[in-house]
């Protein structure tokens, strides 16, 4: 059974207030998706990579991306839908019945190290559901109305959820399998241990990921990750 990487670049990045996805930004001379990628293109535990881009971009994913590049384990590029667990779900469909697990990576995380996807793949052994994660290192307070704290969450317990997320390939499948068939869609799923959780009431494991694993969400987060690459 291989085990499948399904990189995200299909995201719209708004808060980017640029025309440009965040994903294809320059950063240091190669677009931001480009540094994923290559980890897993090195990382000889991933045996074939399923990249999903937002509709119409296949051509240019192969052209500008993976064949520029060279980046031979990608096998399939795909498009993605509207929300991300859309996304998704087409690059697990991707992933075909060969696939016993699977690594699901956000194309806007640039600094992915193979560390951080051993420790996943060890631990998914005995776990069949883990994500990578960081313990909080700020006071978390809940709001309340018109912005008043309503409550101090407790500090040692909260983590900061990164990815890749990896899964037993059928569980993960199932779980957005059952979420494909609701008549209505919940808004409040984020990530995809939280299709597991909400369709199977399966327990994700939390494993220690890194705190350099920023995801580009604001026009701030390019310089800082290009400061994390020249080891600043």
């Amino acid at each position: 059974m291989k085990t499948v990487a399904v990189v995200l670049a299909a995201g719209r990045g708004s808060r980017m207030k640029s025309d440009a996805r965040k994903q294809y930004m320059m950063l240091r001379g190669r677009p931001v998706i480009c540094y994923p990628l290559a980890v897993f293109e090195q990382c000889s535990l991933v045996d074939e990579v399923i990249l999903v881009c937002g509709p119409g971009e296949e051509a240019m994913c192969r052209e500008q991306i993976t064949e520029k590049y060279h980046y031979n384990k990608v096998k399939k590029i795909v498009p993605g839908g509207k929300e991300r667990y859309h996304s998704v779900y087409e690059g697990l469909k991707a992933a075909g019945p060969e696939c016993g697990t699977v690594l699901i990576h956000d194309g806007a995380r640039p600094l992915l190290d193979e560390a951080v996807i051993r420790r996943l793949l060890s631990a998914v052994k005995d776990c069949h559901a883990c994500v990578a994660g960081m313990p909080v290192k700020d006071t978390i307070k809940l709001s309340g109305e018109d912005n008043y704290a309503a409550k101090t969450l407790p500090r040692e317990r909260l983590w900061m959820i990164q990815t890749p997320q990896v899964f037993d390939y059928p569980l993960i499948l199932s779980a957005h399998q059952k979420l494909m068939e609701l008549e209505s869609l919940p808004a409040q799923i984020t990530d995809d241990a939280m299709v597991l959780e909400y369709m199977t009431g399966q327990k994700v494991k939390l494993v220690e990921g890194s705190y350099r694993n920023i995801k580009i969400t604001t026009p701030e987060d390019l310089p800082v990750a290009e400061a994390l690459l020249n080891g600043e």
